[in-house]
Parts: structure tokens; sequence; C-alpha cells
């Protein structure tokens, strides 16, 4: 089992600890809990240790034209200096990954694929790279600590880091003296950065970053909180909402398709998939009783046929009812009344348009 560098840090908290990608990860801490650290970032501000996301760098000349002919998002989109969210696909179109790719320039890329996917990540870059072309596996030389939520600026700013950074863009500055990588990016829907800092100085610029948000009633946050989080935004989270089965188009990020571009890898299935149409998609479903959907609950029509399953599922601490992201037919629609399986009894829900809460990433 893996462990973050910032691992003694959550042990001296007494976090409860989970296996997390193969990453033994704070789940939530004793005397806040999931609710309130859910609240912190929505209303002030949180920080987590996310360091179990992988890391790696494609280097050398020609690394733009070779990324571009791997991922499906199109990175002629962005120009140095800003971050685009894409997709690795097989021939089949499923989805081996979604990452992070920072554009340092034509020829240098930043790369922050799954926890669990970075291997494999990186073994298929390595195998398709011309020999002029570098791919390096960086998983265990950064850590990656996530400050989101309204004050997030406010917390740098104390820290005398500039916080005015476009969504999606990236630069580099110091906290604790210590060189890092801060990226206007997160997984909660709140305003945010990721801050990556060589794992050496990972202690020390975690501890100031806590102490700071001290001022602003905020809160070390673990990863259920993440994980509500994200859901309530309908993020989607490899190995739910996105795998090896379900396809980009089957799961609402078609948007990171370059469909213009001549080919990439899983393109041919794609874009056949994409003019013939889909008989699945993921849609999200809102709880109109007590029962909270979980991953692996059959859906229900109300004629009581099995039109899907869902993907993920949980309380949202934010609206007070339960919430999923389900794989159904795609003839449903928002509105449509739904029924799941609840261990053997029924939950009413209804499908909704997303996200469940108002976005603020921007």
């Amino acid at each position: 089992m893996n462990t973050s560098p910032l691992n003694d840090k959550h042990l001296a908290l007494k976090a409860k600890m989970s296996d997390f990608g193969g990453w033994m990860m704070p789940i939530e801490y004793p005397g806040t809990g999931v609710l309130i650290e859910h609240a912190a970032v929505r209303e002030r501000v949180g920080i987590f240790d996310v360091s179990h996301l992988g890391k790696a760098s494609v280097a050398g000349p020609g690394a733009l034209d070779f990324l571009n002919t791997i991922f499906t998002n199109d990175l002629n989109k962005i120009g140095e200096g800003s971050a685009q969210y894409t997709l690795l696909c097989n021939e089949n179109g499923g989805v081996v990954d979604d990452l992070i790719v920072y554009r340092k320039s034509d020829s240098e890329f930043f790369l922050v694929p799954n926890a669990s996917n970075t291997t494999e990540v990186v073994r298929i870059l390595q195998e398709k790279a011309p020999s002029a072309i570098k791919v390096e596996n960086l998983h265990t030389q950064y850590a990656v600590i996530a400050l989101q939520g309204p004050q997030a600026p406010k917390v740098l700013e104390k820290l005398g880091v500039t916080a005015d950074i476009e969504y999606m863009a990236f630069t580099h500055s110091k906290i604790s003296g210590a060189e890092v990588i801060i990226c206007r990016t997160g997984y909660t829907g709140e305003m945010g950065f990721e801050i990556l800092p060589k794992v050496g100085d990972s202690s020390a610029v975690w501890d100031h970053l806590v102490d700071a948000i001290k001022e602003f009633d905020g809160a070390v946050c673990g990863l259920g909180a993440r994980d509500t989080l994200r859901t309530e935004m309908g993020y989607p989270l490899h190995g739910h909402e996105l795998s090896l089965e379900i396809s980009p188009l089957e799961a609402n990020t078609s948007w990171a398709v370059g469909w213009d571009k001549a080919e990439f890898a899983g393109s041919k299935v794609l874009k056949n998939q994409k003019m013939a149409g889909l008989k699945r998609r993921s849609m999200a479903l809102k709880s109109l009783d007590k029962n909270i959907p979980r991953a692996g609950m059959v859906v229900k029509n109300v004629e009581g046929e099995i039109v899907g399953e869902v993907t993920s599922g949980t309380f949202s601490p934010s609206l007070k009812v339960g919430i999923a992201l389900a794989q159904v037919s795609a003839e449903i629609k928002a509105g449509d009344k739904l029924v799941i399986d609840v261990r053997g009894r029924q939950g009413s829900v209804e499908v909704v348009k997303l996200p469940f809460v108002t976005s603020h990433v921007r």
C-alpha cells in the first residue's frame, strides 16, 4: 500500500484512513466528519491531501503532436501556461483514464492522471512515443494539495501568493520558501487551486496552508467530502462514470473530445458511436424519498423494467437528499420518474439536470 508524503500529518490528526486507488488516504477527520468538511468547502475553505493523484511528464520535440494523436481533447485549443481536461481511450473507445494535462510548451507537458491508472497511462505513452520523446513517471516526486472554497484566494494572498490565475491555468510560485506549481483546478465545484510541491517540501507547505486557513474557519478535509462535493457537481470518477466499458459519450464527457482532429486513440469507434446515437448515457438522479442511492443499485422505470444502474450515489450534504449518477437508457430524459432497488425496497427518484448545486469554479 502506497502512502502520501503527508501521511504522518493525517495520523497525527487521527484521520480515518482507507485504501484509495492503492494509496492509504484520509477519508475524514475526528471532530469534523464528512458533513462539516463538505460545508466548509462550500461556504468557506477546505484543504485536501490528494497526493495519490498521478504525476508524469512528456518532453521532447513533437510532444504536442504526439499527445494529440493519443488523448481525446485538442491541445491546440490551449496555450502555454494552461491546463486541459482530457481522456485516454483504448481502440474500442473505452476510457483508460481521464486526466489533466499542463502545457508548459510545445515540447513539454505535465500530466496528472488518476492514482490507480498512472502506471498504465505511462506504459501506453512510453510504448507509443517516438524515440525523441521521453515519458517519465513522477508519481512519487510531487505531493498534491487541493485548496478549495470561496475563501481559497484569500488564503493564498495571506501567504503572499498571487491568486490572480485564470481557470484551468497554472503558474510557478513559492510557499514557505518552496517552489510549487499552482493550478486553478479542483474537483469540488468551488473556486480553488491545486498546489504541487516537491515531496521534500510538502510537509512545510502543508503546515503553512493548514495554519493559514484557520483565519477563515477552514477545515482539513478527507476524500469522503471530496466525493460528496464532486457528486453534487456531476463530475465523473474513473471506475464509476468512466471505465473501459463506458465511453466518453456515454459518460457525458464528449465535450472533452476534439472531434475535428484527424485521428486519436479510439477515434474511429467514438465517431461511429456519435453518428449512430447512444443506447445509454449518464444521467443525474435525485431522491424523492429518504432512500440513498449507492453504486451498483439497479434502476427501473415505473413499469418495473430495468433501465440502468447507479454508478455513484450518496447523501447530498447541500440538498439534504440522496443523489446519484447512473448509466440509463438514452431515451430517458430530465423530469422522468424512476425507481431504484435499495436492498429489496423501492426508492423513488427523479431525473434532473446537472449540476445538483451551482458551480462556482469561475
